[in-house]
C-alpha cells in the first residue's frame, strides 16, 4: 500500500491524532470525577458522555458545508483550539465547584471544536493525494484512533498519579467509609493541553487558504460526479440502520469501558489503559480493512468486522484481569476496522461536497453512537452494565447481517497487461 506523500495529508492526520487524544479521554475524566469530585450515576455519566457526543456530531454536516466553500483552514484550526481550552475550563470548574451541572456545560460546548475539525481533516485526507481512498482514509483515521488510544492511558496515569487510594483502607475496613474518602487532583491533565500547540501551528500554517482552495474547486466537482455512486432506497435505509445498529458497539460502548472495570475496583490508570487498548486495536486493523475492502469491496469487509467483535463485546461482561486487555484491544480492532469504509462508501453515494459528505456521515455516526450511550446508561441502571454489554454483542451481529445486505460495491478493476500495451496501428 502506497503511503501518501502530500505535507497536508500528513497535517490534518496528526492534528486527528491530537483532538482525539482529548477526544477519547472524556469518559475516564468524567468516571474520574465521578469518584473525586462529583458523585454520579451511570445516566448521569453516560448523559454527559453523549451530550458531549451528540455536540460533536450535530455541528459536523454545517463544518462540512463551509469546508466545503472555504476549505476550512481556520475552521479546523480554530476547532483543535476550541476543544482542548474548553475541556481544560471544565476542568477547573469541576474542582472548584463541584457542580454537575456547570462542569458539564464547558464540557459539552468544547465538542463543537471536535465537530469542526473531524469533516474538514476528512475533506482534505480524502482529496489531497492520488492514492486510493479508502486506504488513505484508514491511514488518516487510524491516526485518530492512534490518539483515542494515547489519550485513556496517559489521562488516567495522570489522574490516578495525583489521587489518593484510600479504597485499600475502607475495603478492608467498612466503618472507615465515611471517614476516609478519596481526593485527587485535575492540574496534571490542564498542563496536558500544552500538547495541541504543534498541531494548531501545523494546521494554520498547511491547510489551503480559501483562495488556494477555490483555484481547483471545479476539478474536485469534476471528478466527485464522475467517481458518485446511486444507492437504491431500500439500500440506504439499509446503511442507516448499520450505523446505528453498530454504534452501540462503536462508539457507544467504549464510553463505558472505563465505568465497568471501575466498578470492578480498577485504578483509573488500569481503566485508562484497557480504554486506550480498545482505541489502538481499532487503529491497528482499521488500515488492514481499508487494504482489503480495495481489493474485496467495502460490504464483506463492514460484515466481517462486526462477526468478529461480537464475541470480544460479550466477553468483557465476563472476563477481568489481563483477559479483559484483550477482549478490550479485540472489540476496538474489528469494530473499529469498519469506521473508514463506512466514510469512504459515503463519499460515493452522497451527491454532495466531500466536506457536507463527511460532516453528514460521520455527524450521523457519533449523534447515534451518543444517542447509544444515553440507552446504555439507563439500561445499566436497571440490568446491570455486564447484562448492558451481552445485549450489544447481539446488537453486533444483526449490524454484521445488515452490513450483507448492502449492494456489492465492486473495487475498480486494473486493466490487464495486454488491454494496457495494447495501442491501434493506424499511424504506423
Amino acid at each position: 500500500m502506497a503511503l501518501p506523500r502530500k505535507p497536508l495529508f500528513w497535517v490534518v492526520s496528526f492534528a486527528h491524532l491530537t483532538i482525539d487524544l482529548f477526544n477519547a479521554s472524556v469518559p475516564v475524566i468524567v468516571t474520574f470525577l465521578a469518584a473525586h469530585f462529583i458523585p454520579m450515576s451511570n445516566t448521569q455519566i453516560g448523559l454527559a458522555v453523549s451530550a458531549y457526543q451528540l455536540t460533536g456530531a450535530l455541528s459536523q454536516p454545517l463544518a462540512g458545508w463551509l469546508a466545503d466553500r472555504n476549505g476550512g483552514r481556520w475552521l479546523g484550526t480554530g476547532g483543535v483550539a476550541w476543544t482542548i481550552s474548553l475541556l481544560s475550563v471544565a476542568l477547573l470548574i469541576a474542582a472548584s465547584t463541584h457542580s454537575y451541572v456547570l462542569t458539564v456545560i464547558p464540557m459539552v460546548l468544547a465538542a463543537l471544536g471536535s465537530g469542526a475539525f473531524h469533516p474538514v481533516g476528512t475533506m482534505h485526507a480524502a482529496d489531497c493525494d492520488t492514492t486510493p481512498a479508502t486506504s488513505r482514509l484508514s491511514i488518516f483515521f487510524f491516526a485518530g484512533q492512534t490518539g483515542g488510544g494515547l489519550g485513556p492511558a496517559i489521562t488516567g496515569a495522570l489522574l490516578d498519579g495525583a489521587a489518593t487510594h484510600n479504597g485499600i483502607f475502607t475495603q478492608a475496613f467498612p466503618s472507615l467509609a465515611g471517614i476516609i474518602s478519596e481526593t485527587g487532583s485535575v492540574t496534571p491533565l490542564i498542563t496536558m493541553a500544552l500538547v495541541g500547540i504543534p498541531a494548531v501551528l501545523f494546521m494554520g500554517l498547511i491547510v489551503p487558504s480559501a483562495q488556494r482552495f477555490a483555484t481547483t474547486r471545479h476539478a474536485r466537482q469534476t471528478s466527485r460526479k464522475s467517481e458518485h455512486q446511486r444507492l437504491g432506497r431500500v439500500a440506504l435505509l439499509t446503511l442507516v440502520a448499520l450505523i446505528m445498529m453498530r454504534s452501540f458497539v462503536n462508539p457507544g460502548s467504549a464510553s463505558f469501558l472505563p465505568r465497568l472495570f471501575q466498578m470492578r475496583g480498577w485504578s483509573a490508570s488500569e481503566y485508562g489503559l484497557l480504554a486506550s487498548a480498545y482505541w489502538i486495536g481499532g487503529g491497528i486493523t482499521g488500515i488492514f480493512f481499508g487494504y482489503l475492502a480495495d481489493r474485496y469491496g467495502s460490504r464483506l469487509m463492514i460484515a466481517l468486522s462486526m462477526f468478529l467483535s461480537a464475541p470480544a463485546v460479550f466477553g468483557l461482561a465476563t472476563f477481568d484481569g489481563p483477559a479483559a486487555f484483550l477482549m478490550a484491544m479485540a472489540m476496538g480492532a474489528f469494530s473499529g476496522g469498519s469506521h473508514s469504509l463506512l466514510v469512504s462508501m459515503a463519499h460515493k453515494v452522497v451527491p454532495v461536497g466531500k466536506g457536507l459528505a463527511s460532516g453528514a456521515v460521520l455527524g450521523f455516526i457519533f449523534g447515534t453512537g451518543a444517542i447509544g450511550v444515553m440507552i446504555i446508561g439507563g439500561l445499566a441502571d436497571r440490568i446491570g452494565l455486564p447484562a448492558v454489554f451481552q445485549l450489544i454483542s447481539g446488537a453486533t451481529v444483526i449490524a454484521g447481517l445488515l452490513a450483507l445486505a448492502l449492494p456489492q460495491d465492486r473495487p475498480q478493476r486494473r486493466p490487464a497487461v495486454s488491454e494496457a500495451v495494447a495501442a491501434p496501428a493506424s499511424g504506423d
